[in-house]
């Protein structure tokens, strides 16, 4: 069950974010547009913030590692896009109006909404790692495994989220489903029976 749990949590970490990243062009996009400046702006906010949870994510992950933990920081990265549902369109309004620069202002735009989501995300694959590697020899395997479901996830978040979600829901309606999955895959890794830490 700990094992299933890790890696449906990776997995499902992969399509959050890639589904929030997605999503995130539909926000910005009534406030600064939709051009390459607007894209470029959320993906280097997002790889900028998977770049720091991966290291937060594997210094954390020396320090007692569990499900439960892992399932307490998909649970915070979901909490994370409460904002978004609450403030994105007057928070976007007050950064267009201070810079109108649709360039620098998506960039801060992006960074304000998705740093921390995505920050709290990243740092679930390493720590999941951490959780699944028995000894030295057969680390580079499951990390390979690991990666692989993860990555997968983000594949099958970006094709969902961008083929089908965004064509028969709202965009506040698919973060709420969004974060009651990760909640859900959270709630079931912290209830888990028997666990032991990570040696």
């Amino acid at each position: 069950m700990r094992l299933a749990l890790t890696y449906s949590i990776a997995g499902w970490s992969g399509f959050f974010v890639m589904a929030v990243e997605l999503l995130g062009g539909r926000l910005l996009a009534p406030t600064f547009g939709s051009s390459i400046y607007v894209w470029g702006a959320i993906i280097t906010v997002f790889m900028l913030a998977l770049s720091i949870g991966y290291l937060a994510g594997g210094r954390l992950s020396m320090n007692g590692p569990s499900v439960r933990k892992l399932g307490i920081i998909l649970i915070v990265a979901a909490l994370t896009v409460l904002p978004l549902l609450l403030f994105a369109v007057p928070m976007l309004d007050s950064i267009a109006a201070a810079i109108p620069d649709p360039r620098w202002g998506s960039l801060v735009g992006a960074t304000a909404l998705f740093f921390i989501p995505t920050l709290f995300s990243g740092m679930i694959s390493p720590y999941a790692v951490r959780l699944i590697v028995p000894d030295r020899s057969s680390s580079g395997r499951h990390a390979g495994q690991l990666y692989f479901v993860s990555t997968f996830g983000s594949a099958a978040g970006t094709l969902l989220t961008s083929f089908y979600l965004v064509l028969i829901m709202e965009v506040n309606h698919i973060l709420i489903a969004l974060m009651a999955i990760s909640g859900s895959l959270g709630l079931a890794a912290i209830l888990v029976r028997g666990e032991a830490n990570a040696q």
